[in-house]
């Protein structure tokens, strides 16, 4: 397999940051060449990346994503800066738009121009990398700058941007250095990455200087029905419940109706007829999900799309931990 593997954790799934170490142990020996994970509600995930960068040698340490809502560019350039330090440069930070329910209902902070707060987020960071401060004038920030008190690394942490549509694609290329997209099928994700190319273009990059790492849900199990109707289950969730990023983008890759059924499902708050609304070929297209033989089959093509640096892997809901880690094993095999 070309791409590289990342584990995407759930951290949901741990009981304590101690468990969380001990998954991205494991995906170092298996070979994994990043352990990532994402931050709604739950534990804040800054303390978990500090002690998986203490805990590790080798792995990168990515997450998905921190929102600009939620910290100010000056912390996020300070945390960016700790972490790079703490990991001995392993460290990616994972930027994203968010969305108005985790922005509103728990940040407490209107969902106002998400994409131009994430451009002046990315921009402030730099400056601090860059300047030793965070003096910027913008249209959201203006902000007179004091200085960094530590010297500033030679590399510092690259900026991974999670986006789904055109224009937003297009700002990542222009201003991250990775993408992290999710939900889309290899068509789909092909043409997505025309406007990553062309926002590369506007930076002054080529598309080739940008990692992309997409995003799967994944499960492997001898019990193919079950993986299967688990992983049938997440995403017909996440396209029906998952506020409307996710569904939109997927209708507009070819599956309007089937979004628009699961949406009209989960109106009803019925989660079987959601799952049931979600056709086998767009199941196929979302998700590995089968026999330790399909998942690793699936995830190497996917992989071998023309631009795909990495494969983002992360497991469904009602996943065991042996389901886990069976899946971690199954994919060790591609390394």
């Amino acid at each position: 397999m070309n791409a590289e593997l990342d584990h995407l954790m759930i951290l949901s799934n741990h009981e304590d940051p101690g468990s969380a170490a001990d998954r991205a142990r494991f995906a170092e020996e298996l070979g994994f060449s990043r352990v990532t994970m994402g931050e709604t509600t739950g534990w804040n995930i800054v303390p978990v990346l500090t002690l998986i960068a203490d805990r590790t040698d080798e792995i990168g340490v990515t997450n998905d994503v921190i929102s600009p809502f939620g910290r100010s560019p000056a912390m996020l350039a300070q945390t960016a800066l700790t972490l790079q330090e703490v990991s001995n440069g392993r460290y990616r930070i994972g930027l994203g738009p968010s969305s108005p329910a985790i922005t509103e209902r728990w940040h407490g902070v209107e969902f106002d121009r998400p994409l131009r707060r994430t451009r002046e987020t990315i921009e402030i960071i730099r400056a601090v990398y860059e300047n030793g401060t965070p003096a910027y004038e913008g249209e959201i920030f203006d902000i007179g700058g004091l200085e960094y008190e530590r010297d500033l690394p030679e590399n510092p942490p690259p900026i991974d941007v999670a986006t789904l549509g055109p224009k937003a694609t297009e700002m990542a290329g222009r201003f991250g250095d990775g993408w992290a997209p999710q939900m889309f099928t290899s068509d789909g994700l092909e043409n997505r990455l025309e406007d990553l190319e062309r926002g590369a273009e506007l930076g002054g990059k080529a598309l080739s200087d940008i990692r992309v790492s997409p995003l799967v849900r994944a499960i492997a199990s001898e019990d193919r029905e079950r993986a299967r109707h688990l992983a049938r289950s997440t995403i017909a969730f996440m396209l029906g419940a998952y506020g409307p990023y996710y569904g939109d983008s997927v209708a507009e890759q070819g599956y309007s109706e089937a979004v628009s059924n699961i949406r009209d499902a989960w109106a009803e708050r019925d989660t079987d007829a959601m799952a049931a609304a979600l056709p086998d070929d767009l199941l196929d297209e979302l998700a590995p999900a089968g026999t330790p033989e399909e998942v690793r089959e699936w995830v190497e093509e996917y992989g071998e799309i023309d631009g795909v640096d990495a494969v983002r892997v992360g497991s469904v809901r009602g996943a065991t931990e042996e389901d886990i880690e069976t899946t971690m094993e199954a994919l060790g095999e591609l390394v």
